[in-house]
């Protein structure tokens, strides 16, 4: 530095301008921060919303939304079970490597079970791959974001 109103030295203005660059970048790093298959995911049929919430080192996926909450006689959906589908965990998967997860996914209204892989694309696109033996056997779907609103009953508005 110098008397007032004298100009700062190069390397000063060097050293400022490298602490505010870094200072940028660590306001906007977070910004582009790994997507998260953490939040509500309307499924590819776009008939129902899967929740997916960290449960322990895990993730698990429980129903939360659907598009005809109730049975044409009233009724709410059921597992075979008898649990209602809203609210009923699905899915529950471990990581497998580094934005990836492998895990079981349940069809609520069969109660079938396969194995799953997960992984997230560059769009913020969960691509969940299920399959019974390999993961060359099986069949991908897109969900995408949810970001409409959820009645008390469980509807997709």
């Amino acid at each position: 530095s110098g008397p007032p109103g004298s100009r700062p030295h190069p390397r000063m203005r060097l050293r400022v301008a490298g602490l505010a660059g870094a200072l940028l970048l660590a306001c906007v790093a977070p910004l582009h921060a790994a997507p998260s298959p953490f939040g509500r995911w309307l499924t590819q049929d776009r008939d129902g919303v899967v929740e997916i919430r960290p449960c322990g080192a895990d993730l698990c996926g429980r129903v939360i939304g659907l598009d005809l909450p109730r049975l044409p006689n009233g009724d709410v959906p059921r597992d075979p079970q008898g649990r209602p589908h809203c609210g009923l965990q699905i899915l529950q998967a471990e990581p497998a490597a580094v934005g990836a997860w492998d895990g079981r996914i349940t069809d609520p209204s069969d109660g079938t079970s396969w194995h799953f892989t997960l992984r997230l694309n560059d769009q913020g696109q969960l691509k969940l791959r299920g399959y019974v033996l390999t993961p060359l056997l099986g069949r991908t779907q897109t969900w995408t974001p949810y970001a409409g609103t959820l009645g008390a009953d469980c509807a997709m508005r």
